[in-house]
């Protein structure tokens, strides 16, 4: 009786993964603006959804917005010169930039669907409206290159595959681990693809490209000699990326 009931999990669990992997199968779709083919479960407008429905607890997390209008009014007009000359300008996203009072977090990051926002101990640490071109322009990369979507795509299919594996054979552990991996590599790969993307975003809208090294070089001596080893990170170390800056910087400028 025993096999019988580990015999119909174990054909249970099989069921539930072969969803799975159907299920990503047709959930498939070519990026239109990367070429890079992704597991989008969401539609545009959920994603700007998304984005707009978290941007306010984003900023109350890190002490609301800046306060000083004239520095937010260069945010915003950086970002729109990027978005206006760019294939941004071309996407269904509605892209906002939000300058953070936050003092002490050095960070830029990106919602689904173009909520945009830099903290001030960033921003006050560049040295030029391109470096902050620069850092626009990745994060304009990250919601271009659907990369928050394709997170939520992939963290529903190994939450789907770990419930088959856990009926199946008790493995739900083992699976979720494989799936945290997975999902680690893309979050490097998500920062490279957005480091080339701002790089084409700042030649098209006239700011210097080499900029982004700079901002490269100003991550990494905020981070200090403690920084966190490459492979346990989801950023590439700073020094990597400036290598595949430069490879994109001479593609790019090659093609114009």
């Amino acid at each position: 009786m025993r096999g019988k009931n580990l015999k119909i999990r174990l054909l249970i669990g099989l069921a539930i993964v072969a969803f799975a992997f159907f299920k990503k199968c047709s959930q498939q779709e070519k990026n239109p603006y990367t070429g890079r083919t992704q597991t989008i479960t969401m539609t545009p407008d959920q994603e700007i959804a998304i984005g707009l429905q978290s941007a306010p607890q984003m900023a109350r997390q890190h002490g609301g917005l800046h306060p000083d209008n004239r520095w937010q009014a260069l945010v915003d007009n950086v970002g729109n010169k990027l978005v206006n000359n760019s294939i941004a300008k071309q996407t269904p996203y509605k892209y906002e930039f939000h300058l953070l009072a936050d003092p002490n977090t050095i960070n830029a990051f990106a919602l689904p669907g173009g909520q945009i926002f830099i903290t001030y101990a960033l921003f006050s640490k560049l040295e030029s409206e391109d470096q902050l071109a620069g850092v626009l322009g990745h994060e304009i990369g990250h919601v271009l290159g659907k990369h928050s979507a394709e997170r939520i795509g992939e963290t529903e299919f190994w939450r789907t595959v770990s419930t088959g594996a856990s009926v199946g054979a008790d493995m739900g552990g083992l699976v979720n681990g494989i799936g945290q991996q997975t999902l680690l590599k893309n979050g490097r790969g998500d920062e490279l693809e957005s480091d080339e993307l701002g790089v084409k975003f700042m030649i098209d809208a006239g700011y210097d490209p080499e900029a982004l090294i700079g901002v490269m070089q100003i991550l990494k001596a905020a981070a200090g000699p403690n920084r966190v080893p490459e492979f346990q990170s989801t950023h590439p170390d700073p020094e990597n990326r400036i290598e595949k800056i430069k490879e994109a910087i001479r593609k790019y400028k090659n093609a114009s």
